[in-house]
């Protein structure tokens, strides 16, 4: 449970939901502490850690058997960008889950051969083993589920809600943030929030800084997150001279401030379902200039513009980037992305499904919900 895009949305979820009636617990193929641990533990949740399939394909089948069934867990939720993640529901299903929920997180995986028939195996397993299908975007409902599926109504398109009231711009955190960094009030600052891997297209996101510091040397671009890549992309900002004006912020909790901090959101990315990080730089009133390739239902304000990754457009790219915050932000606009929402959605989809074949619901009923 690391700040990744589909681990935060389960956050903005789990801290809104009514916890007198529902709980969630989480299963995670990851040895490590997470970023969300102490807070998940904290709100009464438990977390179990289980070897991945390429460690021990036996234990985590039967660990993760294990745990559903000791447990009793009646409705199990499995988040993932391939369909062949699916096979978890697969096993919920033999060992009781009375509910098996899929949720798409990603338009894409790839484009490896052994990633897209891992996809198209998975996809064969979703008529028999998903109950309830959700998306964050059509994109990403089509990409997992299949156009007949969307087309007859079988997917609900499920928001990555946000609260509107904690995500507004504030003046004395831009800056606190500018002073924390060593950022001049008058600098320019490109941000972009999104872990280091290759989806998230960094080695592009620099060749449109070295352009745009090129042209204007008092710039700054904040890079927000970690992972794997961020070694590699630190050497390729030095090989292009331009790592000392590149500021690292790693992972934070404070993101408003840091959103306050920037003064206009590049998000280049090769592939999204529906990125929370351009729905939360539009609520605080940034400029977005994105990928074409990232859904079309993320524009909700007006102020995101598209581009192609392709190399030859980066002058496309450094001509569109401009002080733009508008600081007067219709809410109104995200009502649909109003966390309250989600959650109401969210309770219905996955808590509320009927149980199929269960023969103790009505005992099972005045229990609370996990």
């Amino acid at each position: 449970m690391n700040a990744g895009g589909a681990e935060t949305f389960l956050m903005k979820v789990y801290r809104a939901i009514d916890r007198t009636r529902y709980q969630m617990d989480f299963a995670v193929n990851i040895r490590e502490k997470g970023f969300y641990d102490d807070e998940i533990i904290s709100m009464g949740g438990s977390i179990y850690h289980f070897p991945s399939k390429s460690e021990s394909f036996i234990r985590y089948v039967k660990t993760l058997r294990n745990i559903i069934k000791e447990n009793n867990y009646n409705y199990v939720l499995r988040i993932t960008s391939n369909a062949a993640g699916f096979l978890d529901l697969a096993i919920a299903k033999h060992v009781g889950a009375k509910v098996c929920i899929a949720r798409s997180s990603n338009s894409s995986d790839g484009n490896g051969k052994k990633v897209k028939l891992a996809h198209y195996v998975g996809r064969k397993l979703l008529k028999k083993y998903v109950d309830v299908k959700i998306a964050p975007s059509t994109e990403a409902a089509v990409y997992t589920f299949g156009k007949k599926d969307v087309d007859f109504g079988l997917v609900s398109i499920l928001p990555n809600g946000l609260d509107v009231n904690y995500y507004r711009y504030n003046e004395f955190e831009r800056m606190r943030i500018r002073k924390e960094f060593e950022i001049s009030q008058n600098t320019l600052v490109l941000g972009h929030v999104g872990r280091f891997n290759e989806q998230k297209n960094h080695e592009f996101l620099l060749k449109i800084f070295a352009e745009f510091h090129r042209q204007h040397s008092d710039s700054i671009l904040m890079l927000v997150g970690d992972g794997i890549l961020k070694k590699k992309i630190m050497a390729k900002a030095a090989e292009l001279d331009i790592l000392n004006s590149i500021v690292f912020t790693g992972v934070r909790s404070d993101m408003p401030a840091l959103y306050s901090a920037m003064d206009v959101f590049v998000f280049p990315s090769m592939y999204e379902g529906m990125p929370n990080a351009v729905i939360e730089a539009q609520v605080m009133g940034l400029k977005c200039i994105v990928s074409e390739n990232i859904t079309k239902e993320a524009d909700i304000t007006g102020n995101v513009s598209y581009l192609s990754i392709e190399n030859n457009y980066i002058s496309e790219w450094v001509n569109l980037i401009s002080i733009s915050r508008n600081r007067n932000v219709d809410y109104v606009n995200f009502g649909d992305y109003d966390i309250r929402k989600t959650v109401v959605k969210f309770q219905d989809l996955v808590f509320c499904a009927p149980m199929i074949n269960n023969s103790d619901s009505n005992a099972w009923n005045e229990e609370k919900t996990r």
